[in-house]
This record gives C-alpha cells, structure tokens and sequence, in this order.
C-alpha cells in the first residue's frame, strides 16, 4: 500500500487545485489508515504481504468502515470526515489508474456538528491588540503586526506565514494571498493600523527586509511557523485579560462576524476569506442572529 500512497501524493503535488497542505493533511491521513490496517490480518492477506504491507486489493468497504468506527471513540467529527475525504479520494485516484472499483464509494461521511465559532466583541480585540502599547522592541511591533494584520484581513494563520514583503501593497492598502486554500491567489483590502503596524515591525526587523523575503519572522529572520503564531495569541490574551481561548483563526472569525454585523454583504465576506462556497461563509449569519435574539430578549418588554 506504502508504493501506491506515495504515487497518490506525487499524482496530487502535481495537481494544480491542491495546496501544500492539504497535500500534506492527506499523506498523514492515509498514514494513520495504512497504520491501522496492518494491524488486521483479512487486509494483507492470510500470511500477509512479504514486506509487511497491506495488500491494497483486500481493502473492502467493512475494513473502512472498522476505521471509521475506530476514529469516532476519540477524534471528532470534522477529523473522521476529513480522514474519509482521505481515503475517498485515494481509492478514486487508484480506480482512475487501475480501473479497480473504489470500497469506499458508497460510504457517507458523518454529519458534522454546528458548532458557532467562538469570536471577541470589538472592544475586546482592541484590548487585545493594545495589549502592549509603549513598548517599542522588535518582538512587541512584529506581535501587534500580527494581531493587527489577522484581524484586519482576515487571513488564515498559515497565510499570514507565508506572506512576503512583495505580496503587500502598501499604497492602496491590499494584500495579495498567494496559493491560499485550494491553492487560489485572491487580493484582500487591509487597514491603515495594520499597514502602520507592518511598517513600525519592517523598520525594526533584525534582518533587512527584502521584497521577496518572509514579512513575520523570529527574532533571527526566520520565517515564523503557524504553532508560533498561536503561543504569541495565547500569550497575548493572558496579557490583555482577555478570559478567552481564541486562536489566530478565531480572529478570522471575528473579522467575518464584525464586517457581516456592519452591513457587509456575505459575498464580498466570501471573497475576503476565500471560502469556495457560499454555505461555509454563511455560519457567520448565525453569530449574527444569535447577538440580534440576545439584545432582542434584553430589550423588548415581551420578548
């Protein structure tokens, strides 16, 4: 089985429509699947495969479905589904390339709960950005540019990390998000805080920015990693006295919620964010509707 995942990862790096990440989401998936897999005998055969393998032929749709089964005692929805989407995919290359039909057609991923994205109230996420107002050194600029240009452009967490100075326009205010999730290009407006964040952060950069050089780096001028990006959020919510948990894309969610709540229409939220549907951006509707019942219940006599 080991061969032919490498083959699908090699088929999908090639593959225009796919990001390095979900490139990477998917080796890991079919890791974890193979993984388990070798664990049952019926799947590599009575004495199984010489090179302890799994037999790729022998999967049928019950040993997915042990899988599944499996996963959902400890992981959540959204990890089994995406799991299958793995797996989906995998058997519809191989079915493409050795006409052997797919085990895992007519299995159907498990609903996924609704679950409201948690979000700050405006007041808050300037607390959260103000955090450290005064102080000037080089870590403090480069963590308020990051708090600033999350909440300004709603950008994902990986996104900002892999902005270059280049992608950023400073004289009309907009950022370009180069192979952003299913590796598309968009351009997003960002603000004048954030812009006067990103320069204060650029003339103190302990490595002389270049136009095709990381925008957020370490202290050492290496490009930051999104795990990073989520201690800095972590650290500066402890600082703010912020009592929440949010994390960097929990501030993409705030940026949708706040826009949606002063009169932004879904669509152009939809393409600032970058969703491919219109239904992903609509759960920020329910945020919305869910604030509108609460001031309703506070304020009307009969409510």
């Amino acid at each position: 089985m080991q061969p032919e995942i490498e083959a699908f990862i090699r088929a999908l790096t090639k593959a225009s429509r796919a990001s390095r990440n979900t490139v990477a989401g998917y080796g890991r998936d079919l890791a974890d699947f193979r993984a388990f897999l070798l664990t049952m005998p019926s799947a590599s055969g009575a004495d199984g495969e010489p090179n302890g393998d799994v037999d790729v032929a022998l999967i049928s749709a019950d040993h997915i479905r042990l899988y599944l089964a499996h996963l959902m005692k400890s992981a959540s929805r959204a990890t089994v589904q995406r799991r299958l989407s793995a797996i989906k995919a995998f058997f519809r290359y191989r079915e493409g390339t050795t006409g052997a039909p797919s085990p895992a057609r007519a299995l159907r991923s498990p609903k996924l709960e609704r679950r409201l994205p948690a979000i700050l109230q405006p007041s808050e996420v300037e607390r959260l950005i103000e955090a450290d107002t005064g102080d000037n050194s080089p870590a403090t600029l480069r963590d308020r540019a990051i708090m600033e240009t999350l909440y300004s452009s709603g950008l994902r967490v990986s996104e900002l990390v892999g902005l270059n100075w280049r992608d950023i326009d400073d004289e009309i205010g907009m950022i370009t998000v180069r192979a952003g999730k299913g590796d598309k290009d968009r351009v997003v407006p960002i603000g004048e805080p954030a812009l006067e964040a990103l320069m204060a952060w650029r003339r103190v950069m302990p490595v002389a920015w270049e136009a095709d050089g990381p925008v957020i780096t370490n202290l050492r001028g290496r490009r930051l990693t999104t795990r990073s990006v989520e201690k800095i959020v972590a650290n500066r919510l402890i600082r703010a006295g912020l009592a929440s948990s949010i994390t960097p894309h929990g501030l993409r969610h705030c940026f949708a919620t706040h826009m949606l709540g002063n009169g932004a229409d879904l669509r152009s939220i939809q393409e600032m964010l970058g969703h491919a549907s219109l239904a992903t951006t609509q759960k920020y509707t329910h945020v919305s509707m869910n604030h509108l019942k609460e001031v309703y219940r506070r304020a009307h006599p009969r409510a």
